[in-house]
Order: structure tokens, then C-alpha cells, then sequence
């Protein structure tokens, strides 16, 4: 695996800290830091290791499977949370105990802070390496307990949104006594002047509608709609944020809009805790899902519209993203990880800079030149959020500065 050089400077700060906080933008390659520790410590070690993995959702928990294992195939793999997933998989202490002791080769435990005080109980088990995904959820008052508590000889926090404690409750990431030191921190704009990730461009669409309470989701169905044709042609993959599951529902049930996109060739794909992971009309388990979204992401010849409510926002590495659509306005952090959903470089232009074919940042030769991020304006919320997202980007991608909120 050959890293970039902030993903090297991550490791190596790794190498030096058994404990500590790696903050790096959305976008810049966390989990193939994670992988290459993970190979690493399987590839020195004379006996036998486990590396347990903690994910904010079961999607991303699946995702980050799939990504460790393309890598790291001789190995163990359990998974403890209660979604589907064809690997072994329980949330009862003395299987994965019994199963732990069954097994010779190096293991890898993907879970999410839901369950991981599941993994905690199994006292049994011996933790040589713990990454947390997405570490800010672990400030979570419901969650921090098993962080703050669970044993392991080696302990890494990645995220790009950092969490801090006003009151300085201990739950808060500058806690160094729980979460270590921030031994690596990586300045969005370097990873764009070193073409890691391109630059987000913000586009807002002015609309005269007039949205209440009780027409939400028509005039919603109408601006997306009104967004849409305004894109040039061209095979467009858009994330949608919508405002919630309630309204999502009536906008798919009840307005054409679901019509519109099959006309003009968009398969659609929506997941919310409520509906579940549904793909073009049909229910499906959220292993189809991520591979459907996978598959299609990688398809320079499809187009679609996937909503989502508080699902997507953090981690899914999509590469194929073209725009993110704000319906509604985002606490600081979750706007920040959405915008890194369509920052990420896309695969060809990845080849095209390995081949040598197009130098690394060129951006005006990039398939893939920028991300747009767009939301409809023209009303208070939606000026509230265009005045957010703005003030996120001037942050993030010219300041330098990752995102900081506080937890309760």
C-alpha cells in the first residue's frame, strides 16, 4: 500500500504514540492509515493479533470491512452489531468469547459505539490495537463510558471534526488522559495543493417559493427539481440531505418528483433509520445497498439521487459524488463531513495522476474538477444555511482550521 505523504506523517506519529488523536480533513485517506497500521502490526508480530475497528453506523462499519479486507485477507473476521453482514456476527458476549478462542490467525472485530461496551464485556478477549472511526461520536455521554473504560495496548482516534467539552466534563476530546494527545493534524488545504481531495465549490440556487410547515415537501420536490435541470449535462451522482424522514416520505409518496427522475434517467436510492435502505422502489439490506452505491459510484455512465437522512454524513467513501444538495441546514459537523462526501478525487483521475498522465492538483484536467455543494436560498432557512455552509468552507479549506463543536 503506498501512502501519501500526510498519511505517512500519521503513521509515523503512530509508530512514536501508543495512545493519541489523528485529526485528518473528510476525504484524506483515514481508514488506509488504519489499514496500513493494521498490516503493520499483523505483519511483525510472531503470534497471533486482534485489532478491534469502531464505527458511528453498521453501514460504515460494513464499508470499513470491505476496505480492510481487500488488503488484509488471512485473517479472522467478526462483527459485533446487529446489522446483516455475511461475516460471523453476534451481540451475545460468550459467542464472540467462544468464537475469539476458536481462532488461530490475527482477528479483526468491527463494531459500532452502539455495541461496543459488547466487546468490552468480553474480558476474555485481548485488544492489541483499537481504531476509532469518526471518534467525536465517542463523546457521546451514552458512549464514552465503554471509550473511556475499554482496554487495549494500543489506542488511535481519527476524525476531521473534533469534539470538545465546554464545561470540561471528561467526555470532551481534550480529555488527554482518555484520548490521548493530537499526535497528527492535517490542514485541509494541504491535502488540495496536493491533490488528495478537490476543492468543494458552493453554488446556491435562489428560489422566490414560499416554504411553511405545511408545504415543505412540495416546495422541496419543486426546488430539487428546479436544481436539477439547472446542471449541465452530464452523469451526475447527487447526495441529498433531506430535511427529515417525515418529509422525505411525503416528497417520494406524494409529489411527481420520484416521475422526474425517471424521465430523465436517475435511479434513486434513500436511507433513514425510519424507511430503511430502499433502492429504486425496493427494500433491500444495507449490505446490497452499499455495494449498489459502490458499484454505481464507480459507473461513469450512471446517474442517480440518493437521499439521506443523518445517515450518509459520515465516513461512506463514494468516490463517483458529484454534488451534495442541502433541504435543510446541518449542525457544524455534520456539514462538514457532507461536503467530504463530494470532495473525494475521483477514480479515474486517481489512475491518471499514478499513470502520469495528468499532474497531481491540475484540477482543470481532472474529470472531477470540484464538488459542488448547493442548497436552495431565498428564505430564512435557507440563507441561514448558505451563511454556515460558507463560513465551514472558509474554515475548513482556507483557514486550515478542522471544525470544532462541543458535546453535551
Amino acid at each position: 500500500m503506498q501512502l501519501r505523504p500526510h498519511q505517512m506523517k500519521a503513521q509515523e506519529s503512530m509508530d512514536r504514540h501508543d495512545v493519541g488523536q489523528v485529526i485528518v480533513p473528510t476525504g484524506g485517506g483515514k481508514t488506509y492509515i488504519m489499514i496500513h497500521d493494521a498490516i503493520k502490526t499483523f505483519y511483525y508480530s510472531p503470534v497471533p493479533k486482534t485489532i478491534v475497528v469502531v464505527a458511528p453506523r453498521i453501514l460504515l462499519a460494513n464499508q470499513l470491512c470491505a476496505e480492510f479486507t481487500e488488503f488484509i485477507t488471512d485473517v479472522d473476521v467478526a462483527h459485533v452489531h446487529s446489522g446483516e453482514t455475511h461475516y460471523f456476527s453476534t451481540t451475545k458476549t460468550k459467542r464472540l468469547e467462544n468464537w475469539y478462542h476458536k481462532s488461530t490467525k490475527n482477528i479483526l472485530i468491527f463494531t459500532t459505539y452502539h455495541s461496543l461496551h459488547k466487546v468490552k464485556a468480553s474480558l476474555d478477549i485481548e485488544i492489541d490495537t483499537i481504531y476509532y472511526d469518526e471518534a467525536h461520536n465517542g463523546t457521546q455521554k451514552n458512549f464514552f463510558e465503554s471509550v473511556k473504560t475499554i482496554t487495549a495496548d494500543r489506542k488511535f482516534y481519527f476524525t476531521a471534526t473534533p469534539k470538545m467539552s465546554k464545561s470540561g466534563a471528561e467526555n470532551g476530546m481534550g480529555n488527554s488522559k482518555v484520548w490521548g494527545q493530537v499526535i497528527c493534524n492535517v490542514p485541509a488545504k494541504t491535502l488540495i495543493d496536493t491533490g488528495a481531495i478537490v476543492p468543494p465549490k458552493i453554488v446556491p440556487f435562489k428560489t422566490n417559493r414560499v416554504r411553511n410547515r405545511d408545504n415543505a415537501h412540495d416546495v422541496d420536490a419543486d426546488n430539487l427539481q428546479d436544481m436539477i435541470n439547472s446542471l449541465d449535462d452530464g452523469n451526475h451522482k447527487i447526495l441529498v440531505s433531506a430535511p427529515s424522514s417525515k418529509i422525505l416520505g411525503k416528497m417520494l409518496g406524494q409529489t411527481p418528483i420520484l416521475d422526474y427522475f425517471k424521465t430523465n434517467g436517475y435511479d434513486v436510492m434513500h436511507i433513514t433509520s425510519k424507511f430503511g435502505a430502499i433502492i429504486n422502489g425496493v427494500k433491500v439490506g444495507r449490505e446490497k445497498f452499499f455495494d449498489t452505491l459502490q458499484t454505481w459510484g464507480a459507473d461513469n455512465d450512471k446517474k442517480f439521487v440518493i437521499f439521506h437522512y443523518s445517515i450518509l454524513s459520515e465516513g461512506i467513501n463514494v468516490t463517483g459524488l458529484t454534488h451534495t444538495i442541502l433541504l435543510r441546514n446541518l449542525p457544524i459537523i455534520e456539514m462538514a463531513q457532507t461536503i467530504g462526501r463530494v470532495i473525494r478525487v475521483h477514480s479515474d483521475d486517481r489512475k491518471a495522476v499514478a499513470d502520469g498522465l495528468i499532474p497531481s492538483g491540475a484540477f482543470h484536467l481532472y474529470k472531477k474538477a470540484f464538488g459542488v455543494v448547493t442548497m436552495p436560498i431565498g428564505y430564512r432557512l435557507g440563507n441561514v444555511t448558505q451563511a454556515r455552509l460558507e463560513q465551514v468552507v472558509n474554515n475548513i479549506f482556507i483557514e486550515g482550521i478542522p471544525p470544532l463543536a462541543y458535546c453535551i
